[in-house]
């Protein structure tokens, strides 16, 4: 049976999710320069098929969101410390900040540095680690289809 499991937040839900998706709408907030914070809906998505990854769309004003795909351990690791190097880095925030998850997203020679509330995205991960717990992702990874799909794409291997 295929299910979308919503949690609440702020982003329209008027969005074309995959079935069985666990989805978390929230606002986050950017750094737009010193002092002043803009508000950015957006939404994580986590599918059991994909279980290692987690998507991050972000609604800014264009026709499409703007999606960043990294590890569900990443998210989990800077809950509690520094994690990732290149595009995408996440740590909680300290002292007064500390309910703050900071996700730095880099794309050529520009980042972002979005303020996520880090008790909702500690929720989603919760909610994800009930859909697949952490050390089982192998189990939900079909590696049948994984090869047709590299076949059909590339041909088959060349000896």
């Amino acid at each position: 049976m295929s299910e979308q499991h919503e949690m609440p937040g702020a982003v329209p839900q008027e969005s074309a999710c995959a079935d069985d998706e666990l989805v978390l709408y929230l606002d986050l907030e950017a750094v737009a320069c010193p002092g002043l914070l803009v508000s950015v809906p957006a939404r994580l998505r986590y599918r059991p098929e994909d279980p290692y990854a987690v998507c991050l769309d972000t609604h800014v004003d264009l026709d499409e969101p703007i999606t960043w795909i990294f590890a569900r351990g990443l998210l989990t690791t800077g809950l509690t410390g520094w994690a990732g190097l290149g595009d995408v880095t996440v740590h909680r925030g300290t002292g007064p900040g500390s309910a703050t998850l900071f996700i730095a997203l880099t794309a050529d020679d520009t980042t972002a540095v979005l303020h996520a509330p880090a008790t909702l995205v500690a929720a989603f991960l919760t909610a994800t680690e009930h859909l697949v717990p952490y050390g089982s992702e192998p189990l939900h990874i079909d590696v049948d289809d994984l090869i047709l799909r590299l076949m059909e794409a590339d041909g088959p291997p060349v000896a």
